[in-house]
């Protein structure tokens, strides 16, 4: 599957719409996203049960805003709509393929279970 670019009206709706979403924040006259974009895409051509999504932080400054962005490119996952993974840099094929491993193995009634605590905490 190619990747998707995401909108403000678009980011919610997908996120929230798939099993495993992971969203590459960036910005063409960023170097290190130049270089991530041909490693993304072959990972989105490899897992086409997985949703890769673009959110081109120029065009998109409020939800960049929005997501914290703070460095490019940041790389996002997130699972059954939680945000699971956030982390600014560049990956290598590897350490994106170490990722989607980790974010598939995920015990989701965990997590669920550590965002509802950690909610209850806070209330």
């Amino acid at each position: 599957m190619a990747t998707i670019t995401l909108t403000e009206s678009t980011f919610e709706h997908t996120v929230s719409g798939a099993d495993i979403v992971l969203v590459d924040f960036w910005a063409a006259w960023c170097g290190p996203c130049r270089m991530f974009a041909p490693v993304f895409e072959a990972a989105a051509a490899a897992h086409p049960d997985i949703v890769f999504g673009k959110v081109d932080t120029e065009a998109e400054r409020n939800l960049a805003a929005a997501a914290g962005i703070r460095s490019i490119p940041t790389l996002m996952a997130f699972r059954d709509g939680i945000l699971v993974f956030s982390q600014p840099g560049a990956l290598p094929a590897p350490s994106l393929e170490q990722l989607i491993a980790a974010v598939r193995a995920l015990d989701m009634d965990d997590v669920r279970a550590q965002v509802a605590a950690a909610s209850a905490a806070t209330a």
